[in-house]
């Protein structure tokens, strides 16, 4: 794959959109779907077979991709923190971002949401948007829309604790204990798989935000005795990380499977962010930079994938523009759930392209991190600073177009994109 071929397909965005205030529901004849979000930590678009990757292992992904629809063009922000944020709420940074670790609680989440619809909820994994060693956050999850909750938490008594072996785990309210030697995404997963049998009579929504496959790059229960793990430069376990953070999604899928409820479910997978920097990954003969934490594509370009056989078409790539706004409003839709009143929703639902239907694709995707700021179409991407490049022929952002420079066509994407960030604050 060439330099052209990474990440982007070619294709000019149309004018920038008003953001609607729509009414959102399922048929009140359709039953509503279970719902599974999974999200890996730090797994950028890069590290999936089905996307072109070729440096790890990622068979239940890559399976997962071909029985359902790949998203080509999901994006976020390039740190995970905010990232939950957006998620959760279908608002930008700017609207509800009150600083690192943390969730303004007068936000409604998707918990919130579909649990007024009806649904058992949960959460399980990398939770950071409290501090678990403040009492008023002992049951911060809950107040957040989940029934049950296990999850790390990023600080607890001023330390870091640890995510993988041995973890630090607040769960339904308290820490949990016995857990030497025990590895974190296990008990993670373990806990999903338990809600998903516990609530399969009725629809559950189970939120996966997987710890895996941040740093530190720690052997897993897999990895060979003594040895280093193969895969990307500077990665030590990287490699074998992600292949176990497929071989949870792996287990997922097998445990809907065997409860008869594959059918009834879609399952969505994505990433917070892109993969670490000092991680080098190959997309055939691509040699691609780890960007988290960085504005370029390889900072907020994740894998996006959502399978529910019967009513998501199979093997198909979807080029729409997605933002990760959009799945609160997505879920809104599928759930029959209301949008909260009087709350400005940044998110577009793509509900339609996942039944295989054309939709209403956005123009363009807002990225944010902190003061820094950037607005893309699937070809031309302006940063607030004014750089301004063609994705297509430079996807690693090397070499801004200056005005003097520019075709027609060229700055009439810059204007066009200029209007949309004015637009946003």
């Amino acid at each position: 794959m060439d330099r052209r071929g990474f990440l982007h397909v070619c294709g000019a965005g149309a004018a920038a959109w008003a953001i609607p205030r729509w009414g959102l529901g399922a048929d009140a004849g359709a039953p509503k779907p279970n719902i599974v979000l999974i999200m890996a930590d730090d797994l950028g678009y890069e590290c999936l077979g089905c996307n072109g990757g070729t440096s790890y292992r990622t068979p239940h992904l890559d399976r997962l991709a071909a029985g359902g629809t790949r998203f080509a063009h999901a994006y976020c922000t390039p740190l995970c923190s905010p990232t939950r944020n957006l998620l959760m709420t279908g608002r930008y940074n700017f609207r509800n971002y009150r600083g690192w670790g943390i969730l303004d609680p007068k936000e409604v989440t998707f918990g919130h949401l579909l649990r007024g619809a009806g649904y058992a909820t949960c959460v399980s994994g990398k939770w950071q948007l409290c501090r678990f060693d403040q009492p008023e956050n002992a049951d911060h999850p809950r107040t957040a829309g989940f029934d049950e909750s296990c999850v790390w938490t990023w600080r607890f008594k001023g330390k870091k604790p640890s995510r993988y072996w041995s973890p630090s785990i607040w769960q339904n309210g308290s820490l949990r204990e016995g857990l030497d030697g025990k590895y974190g995404p296990d008990i993670h997963c373990d806990f999903v798989l338990d809600f998903i049998e516990r609530h399969r009579s009725k629809p559950f929504f189970a939120y996966y935000p997987m710890n895996l496959v941040h740093a530190p790059f720690l052997r897993t229960p897999h990895s060979k005795e003594g040895g280093r793990g193969a895969g990307s430069k500077g990665g030590g376990y990287f490699a074998d990380m992600v292949a176990y953070a497929d071989h949870c999604v792996g287990r997922v899928v097998a445990t809907l499977e065997r409860l008869g409820l594959r059918e009834r479910t879609l399952v969505l997978f994505t990433g917070d962010n892109g993969t670490p920097r000092g991680v080098r990954s190959k997309m055939g003969e691509t040699d691609v930079p780890g960007g988290k934490g960085k504005m370029t594509d390889t900072g907020c370009h994740v894998p996006f994938i959502a399978s529910w056989p019967g009513t998501v078409p199979a093997a198909r790539a979807c080029e729409d523009l997605l933002d990760f706004s959009d799945v609160f409003p997505t879920l809104a839709e599928l759930a029959g759930a209301p949008l909260p009143k009087d709350v400005m929703i940044d998110g577009r639902s793509f509900a339609p392209q996942l039944r295989g239907e054309t939709g209403t694709p956005r123009d363009w995707v807002y990225i944010q991190l902190d003061k820094k700021r950037a607005v893309r179409d699937r070809r031309w991407k302006l940063h607030a600073d004014g750089r301004f490049f063609d994705m297509a022929a430079d996807p690693f952002e090397h070499k801004p177009i200056q005005p003097d420079a520019a075709t027609e066509e060229a700055a009439a994407a810059r204007t066009r994109l200029q209007a949309v960030l004015a637009s946003l604050h």
